[in-house]
């Protein structure tokens, strides 16, 4: 019997290697250039496979790979110097990726750049069969400004970027709800436009009357204490959650035509951001009312649970406060997304079924923590609010 396994094991096993291979060698020739190239240029590219190919001149280079999340493939150099490869075919979405030239890893000077995994690099649009949402359509645009902003509390310059929707400049008397939208880990306030398209998912929401006009905020979720208030052994304390509601929120509601009431504000994040925003949310329901987090490990504000019967007050005194105080609690992730998030986001919603506290729920089929899942998550959530 054991022989029996061992022979069936080592079966699949060269079988499983041998189709890998194939899968490898056979590669489609049908590669056009990525959009998201740098004008005129020929790579990097994508095939009907969803293989990635690269192309860079580095005639005296020993060795050249491509990097897609840490998973590196060997290029080949030609007589000219030319050095080409491609991956193994790759999820759609966005896509974060380098070369490693002689162990140094360097954008890819043909692709456009973007803020993303701690630094400016290549990124690639693998095309998803769902891409007319965010695509670029001939539709009215909304606009987004750079709002320049010195911080008291970091005593520092911040940018945070505006969305404000078509007809915003024309209709000098109408004022709008205001959605603020937070970036992942290692990106900053330029992620939800240049990768996530959250100006074109609006555009095209309310060119199909499926959204309410409103205006996105995007700041950077990275603030920490001046250099004189930092604290003890070098770590710095974050303050964004104060820098939001005590500088940001004022000055955007000073400086747009915002409807500056808890019932027009809804505060929302990726990753990162997702926690972020959910610790503002539950510390400052006198502010918001809708919450939306995308990939987030849910924890609030670490692992606790939430004790609704800590938010009555004189306006809500019977049943679920916190149902009648939280007009939308959303929540979405990606079918592929790794551990910890299917699992911490599982047990966060027993939790709030637990406690009774209303949710709803979604999952973006076939795709991990990456942009796809996010625009998904965003034009999910955006059409549910301020109705």
């Amino acid at each position: 019997m054991k022989l029996f396994l061992s022979t069936v094991i080592i079966i699949f096993s060269l079988s499983a290697q041998a189709a890998w291979s194939q899968e490898k060698q056979i590669v489609v020739e049908d590669f056009k250039p990525s959009s998201v190239n740098q004008p005129e240029k020929k790579f990097p590219q994508v095939n009907s496979q969803r293989r990635i190919r690269t192309s860079i001149l580095a005639p005296i280079a020993h060795s050249v790979q491509l990097d897609i999340g840490g998973v590196k493939y060997d290029m080949q150099k030609d007589s000219n110097g030319i050095w080409i490869g491609e991956s193994n075919p790759q999820d759609e979405g966005f896509h974060y990726y380098q070369l490693n030239i002689d162990g140094a890893s360097v954008p890819d000077p043909g692709s456009l750049y973007f803020y993303g995994a701690g630094r400016l690099g290549s990124g690639i649009e693998i095309p998803s069969s769902d891409q007319d949402f965010f695509a670029l359509k001939n539709v009215p645009h909304g606009l987004v400004s750079e709002n320049i902003y010195f911080s008291k509390l970091t005593n520092s310059h911040r940018r945070c970027l505006i969305y404000t929707p078509a007809g915003y400049n024309e209709n000098e008397k109408t004022r709008y709800p205001v959605l603020y939208l937070q970036h992942g880990s290692f990106e900053n306030e330029t992620g939800w436009t240049t990768q996530g398209r959250a100006n074109l998912i609006l555009d095209n929401l309310l060119a199909l009357k499926q959204a309410i006009p409103m205006i996105i905020v995007m700041d950077n979720g990275y603030a920490y204490k001046s250099q004189s208030n930092k604290v003890k052994e070098g770590r710095e304390e974050s303050v964004f959650e104060e820098v939001l509601i005590t500088e940001v929120i004022p000055m955007i509601d000073a400086k747009f035509r915002t409807i500056s009431k808890r019932e027009s504000r809804a505060i929302a994040g990726l990753s990162m951001g997702a926690n972020q925003t959910m610790r503002i949310m539950m510390n400052h329901l006198d502010t918001f009312s809708y919450y939306g987090g995308f990939s987030g490990t849910a924890n609030y504000p670490s692992t606790d649970v939430i004790n609704v019967s800590t938010f009555l007050d004189g306006k809500y005194k019977e049943g679920n406060a916190l149902n009648k105080k939280i007009k939308l609690f959303w929540l979405g992730l990606g079918t592929k997304e790794p551990i910890p998030f299917p699992g911490s986001v599982g047990a966060f919603r027993a939790m709030l079924e637990q406690q009774g506290i209303k949710y709803e729920y979604y999952e973006s089929p076939e795709t991990a923590h990456e942009w796809l899942t996010w625009r998904r998550c965003l034009n999910q959530f955006a059409s549910k609010l301020f109705k």
